[in-house]
């Protein structure tokens, strides 16, 4: 898939070198010849977009000139904070580029009790998926990503939680929540809805049963797009 932008660090300079993957990438895949035009963004400013011209090339490395820099912010104009409880990590590895891609602002991951407690979350592997899906559908902003120990230190912190489980609300399509929470395969414990009882919750008017990564997924694009 063709980039929307590239991530540098040193985008903002007005000259930059290319060498390595980053150059291979331009050159041999993408094709970029001499004086082609390519977009960068630096990761601790994303919302400015810089423009540069490839000013020389030779075998191994190219050279950036600055053209143009603007402020151009790419992302979705609703929130949604997704709290979802921790599945197989292939399987959020998965999904995180369609949230992403999506808008979805943040997702905090919940330890719950149908969770494997072995189960360790790389978020330095995170943050490389979610850079390379940024840079591939534009977005520019970088999603929050956090975790919680149990349901009941995310209730804590946020008690405005809406829940996703087994019951007979569908969900409106006027909703207008900000923060929902996906359980994993088999949903809550018996404990865990105890606690969950004052919390509104919803289900999505379908016969079928749902993965938590396609719920998690159909939810955020129902309040999303």
């Amino acid at each position: 898939m063709v980039l929307k932008f590239v991530l540098c660090d040193e985008a903002s300079k007005d000259i930059i070198t290319i060498k390595g993957e980053l150059y291979k990438y331009l050159i041999k895949v993408r094709r970029h010849k001499l004086d082609d035009e390519v977009d960068l963004r630096a990761k601790d400013n994303l919302s400015m977009l810089y423009k540069y011209k490839i000013s020389s090339l030779d075998a191994k490395s190219l050279e950036l000139t600055l053209v143009s820099s603007q402020m151009l912010e790419v992302k979705s104009k609703n929130y949604l904070h997704v709290a979802w409880c921790v599945i197989d990590v292939k399987s959020i590895e998965k999904v995180l580029p369609m949230l992403n891609e999506l808008g979805v602002s943040r997702v905090s991951f919940v330890y719950c009790d149908r969770s494997q407690r072995n189960i360790k979350l790389d978020f330095v592997r995170f943050e490389r998926i979610l850079i390379a899906s940024m840079q591939q559908c534009g977005r520019s902003d970088m999603m929050e990503l956090d975790e919680y120990k149990n349901i009941k230190e995310f209730l804590h912190e946020f008690s405005d939680v809406v829940v996703f489980d087994f019951c007979k609300n569908p969900l409106a399509f006027d909703a207008d929540f900000k923060r929902v929470l996906i359980g994993c395969e088999g949903g809550f414990s018996q404990n865990e809805r105890e606690m969950l009882l004052s919390q509104k919750s919803f289900m999505l008017d379908t016969p079928m049963v749902l993965r938590s990564e396609s719920a998690v997924v159909a939810i955020s694009s129902k309040m999303l797009l």
